[in-house]
């Protein structure tokens, strides 16, 4: 087994289309991180013009609770599901007011290789709104075709727990096959295996800025 890369940020920013979809993508690297760093999930969508979906605000703020993410960094924003490249230069300006107000160190979006319209979307233009800036792109495994991770993060066993019990949060979508938490575990595992450790999270490489020190 080599050594593994170390990176950081002192301000790490996730941003992602839908309530679950953040958590979907990188739960347990988010369980890992949050009292190392300083941290914003930011989602576009609350899905409340959905009435079937009324109680996944609530959901939401359980889950990344459960994640040890505090309301207060939980942002949730009022673009209308579905309808997000029709209103692609307003996410512009909403993701280049952030990067102003937040100015991460690293961004993670969705995967290149996600087919669902809004999530294209929100990483098309993060990658406009947050230039210079490392980005990586995370898996919502119902609607990315063709993901295969290239960055692999190492996580715990407990942090697979962490993330498995805020998916958990989403009683909305207990029946969803993608909540699984046998399938949530399988694909920690997998990851694991591509990397060789017990379990990771796998991301892609959208942008990474970075400079070579020796020590």
């Amino acid at each position: 087994m080599g050594a593994s890369l170390t990176f950081s940020g002192k301000k790490v920013c996730f941003i992602g289309a839908h309530p679950d979809d953040i958590e979907l993508g990188a739960g347990a690297l988010i369980a890992q991180i949050v009292d190392q760093t300083d941290i914003r999930c930011v989602t576009l969508s609350d899905n409340q013009k959905n009435p079937e979906l009324h109680h996944l605000v609530e959901e939401h703020y359980a889950s990344m609770s459960a994640l040890g993410v505090p309301k207060e960094k939980v942002i949730l924003g009022q673009f209308e599901t579905r309808r997000f490249p029709h209103f692609r230069q307003e996410i512009l300006e909403y993701m280049i007011q952030l990067n102003k107000d937040f100015k991460p160190d690293i961004v993670f979006v969705h995967t290149r290789a996600d087919i669902h319209q809004d999530h294209g979307t929100v990483t098309e233009e993060a990658l406009r709104a947050f230039r210079g800036t490392t980005v990586l792109g995370f898996d919502v495994i119902r609607s990315s075709y063709g993901f295969f991770p290239n960055f692999l993060i190492e996580v715990t066993e407990a942090e697979v727990e962490k993330k498995i019990n805020a998916l958990n949060q989403y009683t909305t979508y207990a029946s969803r096959y993608y909540f699984n938490a046998d399938l949530t575990r399988a694909t920690l595992v997998r990851y694991g295996a591509i990397a060789e450790r017990p379990f990771a999270e796998g991301f892609d490489i959208l942008r990474v800025i970075g400079k070579f020190g020796c020590i």
